[in-house]
């Protein structure tokens, strides 16, 4: 899982994420070239800005926190490389949805 950053905090309701590894081998142990291997649409967030503002000037809270795993759009975001790490930055309301974790773990 990521670690959170010190050195960046995302502003307004924009979401850091990390996407996950793609796999490079199916489960038989065959590699798969690259061309093979789809676009990853899983990242887990690692850093939450503090939300937006609605018209009645009241803070609306992101729906994600630091930790999620969650569902982007195929394309969109903004690539970041931050500590020698590639991280991508979302609107909250970019991002599809949230995985839910079952109580006995993963």
């Amino acid at each position: 899982m990521a670690r959170a950053l010190k050195s960046f905090i995302p502003l307004f309701d924009r979401v850091l994420v990390q996407k996950l590894a793609a796999e490079t081998t199916t489960k038989g142990g065959i590699m798969l070239p690259e061309k093979a291997v789809g676009k990853v649409l899983d990242a887990t967030v690692v850093a939450v800005g503090p939300g937006s503002r609605n018209s009645s000037g009241e803070l609306v809270v992101c729906s994600v926190k630091a930790g999620d795993r969650v569902l982007l759009p195929e394309y969109g975001g903004t690539k970041l490389k931050l500590e020698d790490q590639e991280y991508h930055l979302f609107r909250d309301g970019d991002i599809l949805g949230k995985f839910l974790e079952s109580e006995g773990g993963k």
